[in-house]
């Protein structure tokens, strides 16, 4: 990391999150009791109809963290450009043009719609479609609250023009949580958007009734969304998710995975298969809120399986918060190549998830040099040099280039 970009806070941070390192590395990161990063497991564990890997093992030691310069209020989504050039939204409904070294803002751009900036709302994912449009999700206001809104426009120098809403999620609710709201292009051209379940249902095992309900098939709740570039032939691809705010097809293919938030601890990676339901909320890996963890508190028992697919890894007993996914498919990390990494808000780190040639996870570790940094990882993306790229959360929210 550029010592040039370290303030006294972020030294601070480092220094202590090293010694949190050292105290994982001899005993296990569960031991330790720091930021989220799962445990309670024994070993790496299968997936299929047996219980879902749910342990983390020893960080490691692959990789260079650098704080890049670029100044960012409360960063979200990170896209490239062709030129090399950065896109990332800001909550507060601003995106910021980058320089391609990471060094500078160059400017704002202009034609964004307005947002809905409460709780957990604003300007959230973007992404640079394979018709070169930019195509972003945003938290828009309308009659009985908000949702979530899937919106593309042209890029033109530092404008956004022609911008289209393609996709709104109904019905809007009030509350400013769980909006999901990452976009993903499969290979076939079509994308898949997350819905998040915007808090409305409890955490207690039951499901609503009403049209508001995850489970209910015709809303747009606690979904994941299929759809053309230009919104037409919108389906529900799945459903039963809280707040998914990971998603990456897996390089070459149509085949998506997300991550999402459980309640108090059961965050999940799934593999997203067309007319899934994921379980929320009659089944989670998580407890309620105020629950002593543990298998006894559970909702709906954990196991999803055989009504609700199961996800293939968990995180237990403690959430780790994941934001942003990725897979890795470049030449910088070959020891690395079909990997796949996944932020966390909670967890202060960035995971690396091992998958056999059957999409099951057989392994997860902590990258040491991002858990070193001791900030909250809002979005992953792989960058056109093969390196990763990572955005820091909040208001002092940075780009990190990880490189070997």
């Amino acid at each position: 990391m550029s010592s040039s970009h370290r303030s006294p806070a972020f030294a601070r941070s480092l220094t202590q999150a090293a010694l949190t390192l050292l105290c994982a590395t001899a005993l296990g990161i569960a031991a330790c009791g720091g930021g989220g990063g799962g445990g309670g497991g024994s070993g790496d564990g299968t997936i299929g109809n047996e219980r879902p890997l749910e342990s983390s093992q020893a960080a490691s030691t692959t990789g260079r963290a650098t704080v890049l310069g670029a100044a960012l209020n409360s960063p979200w989504g990170l896209a490239f450009l062709s030129d090399g050039r950065m896109l990332v939204s800001e909550k507060s409904g601003s995106m910021a043009l980058v320089s391609a070294d990471g060094a500078s803002v160059q400017a704002r751009l202009s034609g964004l719609p307005s947002v809905d900036t409460t709780g957990q709302g604003g300007l959230l994912d973007v992404v640079v479609g394979p018709d070169g449009l930019i195509y972003f999700t945003y938290a828009e206001a309308g009659n009985g609250g908000s949702g979530t809104a899937l919106a593309r426009a042209q890029l033109s120098g530092t404008a956004l023009q022609n911008l289209q809403v393609i996709w709104r999620q109904t019905p809007k609710v009030g509350g400013g949580i769980h909006y999901g709201s990452r976009i993903a292009f499969a290979a076939d051209g079509t994308l898949f958007v997350t819905a998040g379940e915007r808090g409305v249902e409890a955490n207690n095992g039951t499901a609503r009734s009403d049209g508001s309900g995850v489970q209910v098939a015709s809303n747009g709740i606690g979904k994941v969304m299929r759809m053309n570039r230009d919104g037409s032939d919108v389906s529900v691809f799945s459903t039963g998710h809280r707040n998914p705010q990971g998603a990456a097809v897996a390089p070459g293919g149509n085949d998506l995975w997300i991550t999402e938030h459980g309640p108090q601890g059961g965050d999940e990676l799934n593999r997203v298969v067309a007319g899934g339901n994921y379980g929320w909320p009659l089944k989670s890996y998580g407890c309620e809120y105020g629950a002593t963890p543990g298998e006894a508190c559970r909702i709906g028992g954990g196991v999803h399986a055989p009504a609700y697919v199961e996800p293939k890894a968990i995180w237990v007993p403690t959430s780790t918060a994941p934001s942003g996914l990725a897979f890795y498919s470049g030449d910088k990390f070959p020891e690395w190549l079909g990997n796949v990494f996944s932020g966390a808000l909670a967890g202060a780190t960035l995971w690396r998830t091992v998958l056999d040639a059957n999409g099951n996870a057989v392994s997860r570790q902590e990258v040491a040099s991002i858990k070193a940094l001791g900030a909250r990882i809002r979005d992953v993306r792989q960058g056109p040099d093969g390196n990763l790229y990572l955005l820091t959360d909040g208001s002092g929210g940075r780009i990190v280039r990880l490189a070997p």
